[in-house]
């Protein structure tokens, strides 16, 4: 179900606001489809099932060094996976129609006052420096 464009305006606010405040936090939650590396990850789950197969050898065959090298190849291949899914961060903060966030012009529209995500921030601010006092 597509998003309205009331919807789609205020996710572009909150995105805006996040580069705006965090750019570094947001560039790293950003992952698009093509940023894994699937050939890294299936090279991994291979690994990992070779170590499994290998530490059942070293099981079945009392051989504890063998279990503990398919141990090892185990951890490696997970690693592989892991990273390999996990896909690297956008070098540079993004929206989402792929070009860059200016930041200046993410700061004119915070500072304009007018949206509905920019009145929640103000009184969450409002909110905490109240308590700090």
């Amino acid at each position: 179900m597509p998003l309205s464009e009331h919807e789609q305006r205020l996710l572009e606010q909150m995105e805006r606001a996040l580069y705006a405040e965090d750019p570094k936090f947001a560039t790293s939650l950003r992952s698009g489809p093509g940023r894994a590396s699937r050939g890294r990850a299936a090279l991994g789950v291979l690994v990992l099932f070779a170590g499994v197969a290998l530490l059942m050898v070293g099981v079945i065959i009392p051989m504890i060094a063998l279990g503990v090298a398919g141990f090892v190849v185990m951890v490696i291949g997970a690693a592989l996976a892991y990273s390999g899914l996990r896909g690297r961060p956008a070098s540079e903060a993004t929206t989402a129609d792929g070009a860059a966030a200016p930041a200046a012009s993410a700061k004119a529209a915070k500072r304009s006052g007018g949206g509905f995500m920019d009145k929640l921030e103000d009184r969450w601010r409002r909110r905490r420096d109240e308590g700090l006092q």
